[in-house]
């Protein structure tokens, strides 16, 4: 028969039930959540993704102003890809109003530098968090 060494002291851990060892193991000092800016820069997917948006919105703060006003509150900037810009209507009239505009709108673009060659349109319904993200469009109407 062999014998048993006897085993370290263990105590319990109050309000857990479990058994830890008695010899204290240093705890690592957690790190302090990143910030979302912090995220973006130390992510380049994520970043990547910010530059896209930031252009996006560079871009429709270029056309914005060729909108008819009633247009306005019925588009928004949609995804760089590439050569290729898309816009998001939000129902099939402003879709159809935006595609007559295409040509002056591509035409705006590019005088101000846009390498791209397409401007897509797609209808997409804003979503109950565009609409409470999105500013007041100005003073209500009588």
């Amino acid at each position: 028969m062999s014998k048993r060494t006897p085993a370290a002291p263990r105590d319990l851990r109050p309000g857990t039930g479990t058994l830890s060892p008695r010899t204290a193991m240093p705890t690592p000092t957690p790190t302090p959540p990143l910030g979302l800016a912090q995220a973006l820069d130390r992510s380049e997917p994520l970043a990547g993704l910010l530059r896209r948006l930031h252009q996006a919105r560079a871009l429709f703060e270029t056309i914005a102003p060729l909108l008819p006003p009633a247009l306005h509150a019925d588009v928004r900037p949609g995804p760089v890809d590439g050569e290729r810009w898309t816009l998001l209507a939000a129902h099939n009239p402003a879709a159809a109003k935006l595609r007559q505009l295409l040509p002056l709108l591509l035409q705006r673009l590019q005088e101000t530098g846009w390498e791209g060659s397409a401007i897509k349109v797609r209808v997409q319904p804003p979503s109950s968090l565009d609409a409470a993200l999105r500013p007041p469009a100005g003073p209500p109407r009588r």
